[in-house]
């Protein structure tokens, strides 16, 4: 059972030994016919121009392998064309180090991001890798947009906000000294709630004597400025609307604000938006509800800063939503009243770059909530890079503060970043094959909610340098039928074979079937390949290690014999099924070393003048000798007397060696058994000596010594001694014994005496009962007399 448990594990490392091949060599499984398409399988694949390179039998694809593959097949490096990816940097301005006070900067003088500009050049599956540096600048410029929901029911926080301006402005001149804000409202669309009712209604929605302004989508009321007593007065000018139903018309307002930059006046700074309201929102799909079915386009509709196309396009998505604040570098901050928290703070995981505040039922906290809200944007920077081409891939790490390293999708963004703070980005680049055709593209990268990006510039390696030198209708390739450029000919459309030799209608007929039959047989080539216009091109193998060669394919290079499970015993290489062995090797398996001097004794002899080396081992011509170098005569006189010092300090702790002996006795292995019985006998494979040895003490013990199949010494030894009693314990026992007998003596005369004391008192009594004993002297009734007379008749007394 544990043969077969053994034989199934070796075979399963085997195959998986064999996929992990299969799997790592993706070159040859590519099945690539030029140097082009075989960089672009990956970037452990080569080709070799060699053109004396190819063996017969194999294809062209069989230039395209793992560089070392490559080599161990004969291909010098220097032909081996295995380009690779480069970069540049094009713009490398440093980042800006400003202090609050120093000489004010114009925004486009400030600089967060470094590099801002590269240039790669990219080879398939090999991964260009960039650094990018990122410090928040100090006393960096802040435009906020403050957009305010002018329903009925905000009618107590527009008294609050009438006075934002000017103390904001001073709340966020602590921050940054280039400070502007901007105002903006919003209702409903004027076509949902009042589908169906008066025009009055539509002029002052509100009930009762409340003086309301009409219903509006969104205004902007002022263009971001740094006049903080200007924001005041305008703000104090609006006036409170309404509508029928709770959901707002935020996202429309949202929508214009990100896209209206020029209405708006974005600079290209840190831009904040703060949304307030109490409500809930509509999104994309209400719309229908009043008709509206066209879906939103993402353009600025605002004239005398008026949105006029409510009523013409339906809600935005929030992904469309999501789009828009990041292509502007918008962050988003919604000031909420606790009852709507849930569901902004749900929208919040979908906007990135966004904060939820809780804001009172009057506005009151505002100016803190926006505060805090800007401190925890500020102290997060995250990257987004742009659409990447198809078949380009990006990995991002992050080092953040106080050597924090995050990786996956965590490696794009850093948080707990203070004013000053520097961070940096190790991005991988990445692309598969060639995409679109090699054409140059470009990618951005860029911290979201800033406007500073950096320019990658990618371009692709999809041919070899020697694709340059090519010989286009080359007489090499069968008078002219295709070029000859890496080595190999790469056909002209519609021919084949390895110099474009035939025609791909004639590739196979009866005539050129003939050239690959050996020796006039039945089986085209070997049955190990296919026929190509009069020439064996060798099939592959499911291991692309293993190969097919030879003019009919008769030869391969994995049918050779093994040595440790090994091809070659791993001392050579398989040629056409025979081994070719390395120096100093030997063998049909080449697992014959003709190295000696494994077989060299101390005394510089060859196996000890006893034997003679064999493949790097001794082989003892005298039968009486052993070891790796017939050193060791485990039957010779002597011994047992040799080991005797190391069995006794190994086994028992005791005698001369007991303090050296870890050092001097670890050579052999020793092996405790419980009685002599138990000791092996000399019927085994190999020489044993029982031995008997006496100590210091006068006890014996019994061992075995031997080296077995393996050239390890073994030792068994009985583990308890055998010792005769000590000469001071002598004459106690003797005592005690004669003690024992004097007593035994005392003990049995005691006995004797009292038996003949009882014996005469029976007797006594015997002799007085008999003495006293009085017989009856009657006669016994039934007595008969022994005596019989018998008269003879006859007699007649004569």
């Amino acid at each position: 059972m544990d043969l077969k448990l053994l034989f199934i594990s070796a075979l399963l490392g085997i195959i998986s030994c064999s996929r992990a091949q299969q799997e790592g060599n993706e070159c040859i499984k590519a099945n690539a016919l030029s140097c082009g398409e075989c960089i672009q399988v990956g970037d452990k694949c080569g080709w070799c121009t060699d053109a004396e390179f190819l063996k017969q039998g194999e294809p062209t694809s069989a230039r395209c392998d793992e560089l070392e593959s490559l080599k161990k097949r004969g291909c010098a490096e220097a032909k081996i064309e295995n380009p690779h990816g480069s970069q540049r940097i094009l713009k490398n301005t440093p980042v800006t180090n400003r202090k609050k006070g120093a000489e004010k900067l114009r925004p486009e003088d400030i600089t967060q991001i470094q590099p801002q500009k590269l240039s790669l050049q990219l080879r398939s599956g090999e991964p260009q890798n960039i650094k990018l540096k990122f410090k928040r600048a100090e006393d960096y410029p802040i435009d906020l947009y403050y957009l305010m929901d002018l329903s009925y029911s905000m009618k107590d926080d527009l008294e609050n906000v009438k006075n934002l301006g000017t103390s904001l402005m001073k709340e966020m001149s602590k921050i940054t000294s280039d400070f502007r804000i901007g105002f903006g409202s919003f209702v409903e669309k004027t076509v949902m709630p009042y589908i169906s009712t008066t025009p009055a209604k539509l002029l002052n929605p509100c009930t009762g004597d409340q003086n309301c302004t009409s219903p509006f989508s969104y205004k902007n009321v002022l263009k971001l400025t740094s006049n903080g007593q200007r924001f005041n007065s305008l703000v104090g000018q609006q006036q409170i609307s309404g509508n029928l139903d709770s959901p707002e018309g935020g996202f429309d307002a949202i929508m214009q604000v990100a896209v209206c930059g020029e209405h708006i006046g974005w600079r290209n700074v840190t831009r904040l938006l703060v949304f307030s309201t109490d409500a809930g929102f509509h999104f994309a799909g209400d719309g229908k509800l009043g008709g509206i079915v066209l879906p939103n386009d993402g353009r600025c509709h605002l004239e005398n800063d008026m949105y006029t196309m409510s009523h013409y396009y339906d809600y935005p998505s929030i992904a469309h939503l999501v789009q828009k604040l990041s292509e502007n570098n918008i962050q988003t901050i919604f000031a909420v009243t606790e009852e709507f928290q849930p569901v902004y703070k749900e929208l919040k995981n979908l906007i990135p770059k966004s904060a939820v505040g809780t804001l009172s039922a009057n506005s009151s906290n505002v100016i803190n909530l926006i505060v805090d809200a800007y401190n925890s944007l500020s102290s997060e920077v995250i990257l987004e890079n742009s659409k990447l081409p198809e078949g380009v891939t990006i990995t991002y790490q992050s080092r953040c503060k106080n050597g924090v390293v995050n990786e996956g999708e965590s490696g794009r963004k850093c948080s707990n970043i203070s004013i000053g703070d520097e961070v940096s980005f190790n991005i991988n680049i990445t692309a598969q094959g060639c995409p679109k055709q090699g054409k140059t593209e470009t990618i951005k990268i860029k911290p979201l909610g800033f406007t500073e990006e950096v320019e990658i510039t990618l371009s692709f390696i999809c041919e070899c340098e020697c694709h340059k030198h090519a010989m286009k209708n080359s007489p090499l390739c069968h008078n002219g039928n295709g070029s000859f450029e890496c080595g190999a000919c790469r056909c002209n459309k519609g021919r084949v074979g390895r110099q474009c030799e035939c025609r791909k209608d004639e590739v196979s007929t009866e005539d050129l079937d003939k050239n690959c039959r050996k020796d006039n047989g039945t089986d085209i080539c070997s049955n190990n390949g296919e026929c190509v216009c009069g020439t064996c091109e060798c099939k592959k193998r499911e291991n692309p290690e293993e190969r097919y060669s030879g003019k009919y394919c008769e030869c391969d290079n994995f049918n050779c014999d093994r040595s440790n499970n090994k091809l070659c015993g791993g001392h050579g290489r398989c040629e056409c099924r025979v081994c070719v062995c390395d120096a100093n090797y030997t063998g049909s398996a080449c697992d014959c070393s003709l190295d000696t001097s494994t077989c060299l004794a101390s005394n510089k002899q060859i196996c000890n003048g006893r034997g003679i080396c064999e493949c790097g081992t001794c082989r003892c011509t005298d039968p009486k000798f052993q070891g790796p170098t017939c050193e060791i005569c485990p039957t010779c006189p002597g011994v047992c007397t040799e080991h005797k010092e190391c069995v006794q300090c190994r086994a028992f702790g005791t005698g001369e060696k007991k303090d050296t002996c870890k050092r001097d006795c670890s050579y052999f292995n020793l092996i405790e058994v419980e009685d002599r019985d138990k000791l092996p006998q000399p019927v085994q494979a190999f020489p044993l000596m029982h031995c008997k040895e006496r100590d210091a003490r006068d006890c014996w013990f019994y061992y075995t010594y031997a080296v077995n199949n393996n050239t390890e010494k073994e030792v068994h030894v009985v583990k308890t001694m055998e010792c005769p009693p000590g000469p001071d314990i002598i004459p106690i026992v003797a005592g005690v014994v004669a003690g024992i007998v004097l007593i035994g003596l005392a003990l049995l005369l005691i006995w004797k005496l009292l038996m003949i004391i009882h014996d005469r008192r029976e007797f006594a009594k015997f002799e007085k009962e008999k003495m006293n004993a009085k017989w009856d002297t009657g006669e016994n009734p039934i007595y008969k007399s022994a005596v019989t007379t018998v008269i003879n008749p006859k007699y007649e007394g004569k």
